[in-house]
């Protein structure tokens, strides 16, 4: 797996990774050289192998950030609540805030597939298993019915959220904390334990 170097104790490092999350996001991965990345940042490109060994390393960095901070706002959003609906909401709401926000670590998440990028595609399924790991759980906390597929449940709470960013329109007619409503009163109605 390719890795990130030492950083230098007067590291540009984080601008290295908000011009690569940004590029990422708006030229794609392939579209995007390290000569892009090093002009945006003011440095050759032979300087931020001095942070990285190759543009993959630096998406892993990216992802790795991300997924952090996507992580960061639904454990926080869940941490308030402990009814498991109201909780697994939480959740989707903090996940589409991150995802509809426009940021571009988040973006990068979500936009670029593990798939395309084969030399770190494991690495970037762990992060992304490790982030749904958080669904999982609430999931399994949930009151549903002996014979839900939880799993299946998840990929498609999943999907859902994630596909939100094609269509969702700033300013329409539901915003973040509506859709998330929406997606857990469906998912309630077909799922939930009846007493």
């Amino acid at each position: 797996m390719a890795t990130a170097r030492s950083p230098h104790a007067d590291s540009r490092l984080p601008k290295v990774l908000d011009e690569a999350a940004r590029l990422f996001r708006t030229k794609g991965f392939e579209g995007t050289s390290v000569r892009d990345i090093a002009r945006a940042v003011g440095m050759l490109p032979g300087s931020l192998y001095c942070h990285f060994e190759t543009k993959e390393a630096l998406l892993v960095a990216v992802y790795v950030k991300g997924v952090q901070q996507i992580t960061d706002a639904v454990r926080s959003a869940v941490d308030r609540r402990s009814d498991p609906w109201d909780r697994l909401e939480a959740a989707c709401v903090a996940h589409l805030d991150a995802i509809l926000d426009e940021d571009d670590y988040a973006q990068v998440v979500v936009r670029v597939r593990p798939a395309d990028v084969p030399v770190v595609h494991a690495s970037l399924i762990e992060l992304r298993n490790q982030y749904e790991a958080l669904f999982a759980g609430l999931i399994r906390d949930l009151p549903l019915a002996r014979s839900t597929d939880r799993g299946t449940l998840r990929l498609m709470l999943m999907g859902a959220l994630n596909w939100s960013q094609v269509w969702y329109r700033p300013g329409g007619r539901l915003n973040p904390r509506a859709i998330a409503r929406k997606f857990i009163a469906l998912l309630r109605q077909g799922q939930e334990v009846t007493a």
